[in-house]
């Protein structure tokens, strides 16, 4: 009777063990396919912000090729002539007008500098020392590289481009 009761249930779990064997199979290929799904929308979420990325660098290529394109025209209209001789005069008197007004300006400044400084009871060498600074060299630098390398590039460069 033992035997008969253990044979059904050997039986039986022998019938059951390939079923619980496929049902963990369908398991971890659910848990698979999931994982792979999972890495298939990472992949495409990688894929939309590349193709984003792409998009804002055309957009920014775009817009910087207008802004040069822009910069060339404004440029080419200031040399152009108005034909009008006064006007003409004037524009292009502007920028050294300018530029030797803010070099007044900017002597006077550092000349009332070393002068308080004199006054105050400085010496001479160590007031000029103290008027002048590296701001101030490198301010005068760039000036100077402004109008002296501006005629370089005039002489050598067309004045059309």
């Amino acid at each position: 009777m033992i035997e008969t009761l253990l044979g059904g249930l050997l039986g039986g779990a022998f019938r059951l063990a390939p079923e619980v064997l496929k049902w963990l199979d369908r398991k971890g290929e659910r848990g698979h396919e999931l994982a792979m799904q999972d890495k298939a929308l990472e992949f495409e979420k990688l894929r939309g912000a590349q193709r984003m990325a792409e998009i804002g660098a055309a957009a920014d290529a775009a817009w910087n090729t207008g802004a040069i394109e822009a910069l060339r025209e404004s440029v080419a209209a200031q040399g152009q002539r108005s034909r009008v001789r006064w006007a003409d005069a004037l524009s292009v008197s502007v920028r050294p007008v300018i530029t030797y007004w803010f070099m007044a300006l900017y002597c006077a400044a550092k000349t009332a500098a070393f002068v308080g400084a004199v006054d105050a009871g400085v010496e001479w060498i160590p007031a000029i020392q103290a008027a002048w600074t590296e701001a101030d060299q490198a301010l005068w630098a760039g000036v100077l590289n402004f109008w002296f390398l501006g005629r370089v590039f005039e002489r050598v460069r067309p004045t059309n481009w």
